[in-house]
């Protein structure tokens, strides 16, 4: 029997967690809340530690390998994908408020049915979020500018495997137990129904935008390239629809490979550019993230000004580097300045997990198809140059 996804599976707990809502007496709904609560201390716990093991290795990595190619690369990539939050944050400055207003104003929530877990679990992190980021650019630039076999690079990637074995084990397959429980409390409370209103207007906005995202990606490239952008998009599709179906940059790397050199781009250039974009180079995740973050702070009446979103996004393009390789990796990269920058409760932060998964694939497909227009605009570069 085939593997039920984690997206089907996500899916299936919020449909699950809304029909239990109106039908499991309270004791029940309680159980649950018990169990999202010591699941939650335990995310927390594991948050600084998954930026130290995901951010650590990806710096030292990146290091100095390739000179000017590797930082024209990067800022070009960290540039788009911060461009892509701002994006999001000024279209839903300008339409999610009335969109939140409206459901507000119709919806209801009961205060009073508050669920209370049957016992609390404390978990306290080893690390805050902006020391796990510090420490992490410290030991990056160490492996980076180290010696080339130096026993603090192999225990950062052995940490790295460990952190990503840990969400793939742990986190993972227990997330639509927690997806369903956080549901299940909303739906007792009321608050599941004006979520799911408000998200059903933001998703339409979150497609267009990403649509808006490609096109002055590949608009910036053709003018540089001075090629017609529409041709150098079509060219893309394949690796657009590939990430579509999978969700995964890293899997989609071969077909961004080929239909990169379609297009013209050098077979070294390609082979630089396509796989280090799969890493850093995520303006559909900011995109999405931004959004729904931005939804989230109206619907709870948490600040969302422009200063403090300028800081989340700088700061989220930095957490999500290497964070593609492992599940969930952009999400789970983000909790902890979603918590530290934004305010975010545990359960904001659960819902920003199903959120984000259950519209990944348009993310992903707008990150690679992305990639291939930061490696022609390199590869111009690169042919000036030499």
């Amino acid at each position: 029997m085939k593997k039920i996804g984690l997206l089907p599976r996500i899916l299936i707990a919020i449909v699950l967690g809304l029909v239990a809502g109106q039908l499991l007496p309270m004791g029940g709904v309680r159980l649950f809340a018990t169990f999202n609560g010591v699941f939650s201390q335990f995310l927390n716990f594991l948050i600084p530690l998954i930026i130290v093991g995901l951010v650590t290795p990806a710096i030292g990595e990146v290091g100095r390998s390739a000179g000017k190619l590797l930082i024209v690369t990067v800022l070009i990539a960290y540039i788009d994908t911060a461009l892509a939050g701002f994006l999001a944050y000024g279209a839903g400055s300008v339409l999610f408020s009335g969109m939140v207003e409206q459901t507000l104003a119709t919806v209801r929530v009961e205060e009073s049915s508050a669920v209370l877990p049957y016992f609390t679990v404390r978990i306290p992190a080893m690390l805050d979020v902006m020391s796990a980021l510090v420490f992490s650019f410290l030991l990056g630039l160490g492996i980076a500018y180290g010696p080339a076999q130096s026993a603090l690079k192999s225990v950062a990637q052995e940490f790295r495997e460990v952190v990503g074995k840990t969400i793939e084990k742990a986190v993972i397959p227990l997330l639509p137990l927690y997806i369903f429980g956080i549901f299940l409390t909303m739906a007792v409370t009321g608050e599941a129904y004006r979520i799911v209103l408000v998200f059903a207007k933001i998703i339409v906005v979150i497609f267009v935008l990403h649509l808006l995202i490609l096109f002055y990606e590949f608009c910036i490239a053709g003018i540089i390239v001075r090629r017609n952008p529409f041709r150098l998009f079509w060219t893309m599709v394949p690796a657009y629809m590939m990430a579509l179906g999978t969700s995964s940059s890293a899997a989609t790397i071969p077909v961004t490979l080929r239909q990169t050199r379609e297009n013209g781009v050098s077979e070294g250039i390609a082979g630089f550019t396509i796989p280090l974009c799969a890493t850093i180079h995520m303006s559909g995740s900011a995109m999405k993230i931004t959004a729904c973050a931005l939804t989230i702070c109206l619907l709870a009446g948490l600040p969302h000004d422009p200063v403090l979103f300028v800081h989340f996004i700088m700061m989220l393009g930095v957490v999500m580097v290497a964070a593609p390789g492992v599940p969930g990796g952009c999400i789970m990269a983000a909790l902890g300045i979603l918590s530290s920058i934004l305010g975010f409760s545990s359960e904001q932060q659960a819902l920003m997990i199903a959120l984000y998964i259950a519209m990944d694939s348009f993310g992903t497909a707008c990150n690679v198809a992305g990639d291939g227009a930061i490696a022609l605009i390199v590869d111009k570069y690169y042919r000036e140059k030499n």
